[in-house]
């Protein structure tokens, strides 16, 4: 079951990259929230598929059930909860604010993922 997948690997740092650059310095109303949380599923699922050789699908829909499950606690406030309101790093990991579009996003997410290791003739374990 492990197995180090190098393409994966970069591709989940790309990603992480790219999540950071928008962190960082966009404030906008569509790229920061929806992009990041659309690409955040993606890089989820390639920084697991880079160590774990685990089918595509039901690794797909575990990451969606994670991204979903976040976004709940989002709605709980956890980060108010756990007292972590003041911690930049904390908000941006976990999120501050409930969306339920940001649950469209992840899936839209999931679904190219799909898609693509669809088109890739991977959709099988031996990725």
């Amino acid at each position: 079951m492990l197995r180090f997948q190098k393409k994966y690997f970069v591709w989940a740092i790309l990603l992480f990259v790219t999540e950071v650059l928008i962190a960082a310095y966009l404030n906008d109303r569509i790229i920061r929230p929806y992009v990041g949380d659309f690409l955040v599923v993606i890089l989820i699922y390639c920084f697991v598929k880079s160590f774990l050789d685990i089918p595509t699908f039901p690794l797909a829909i575990s990451v969606l059930a994670f991204a979903f499950f976040i976004e709940i606690l989002q709605y709980f406030n956890l980060v108010k909860l756990l007292g972590l309101e003041g911690s930049k790093i904390a908000r941006i990991v976990l999120g501050s604010s409930f969306e339920w579009i940001d649950l469209i996003a992840y899936t839209a997410g999931v679904i190219f993922i799909l898609f693509v290791e669809k088109r890739r003739g991977l959709n099988h374990k031996t990725a």
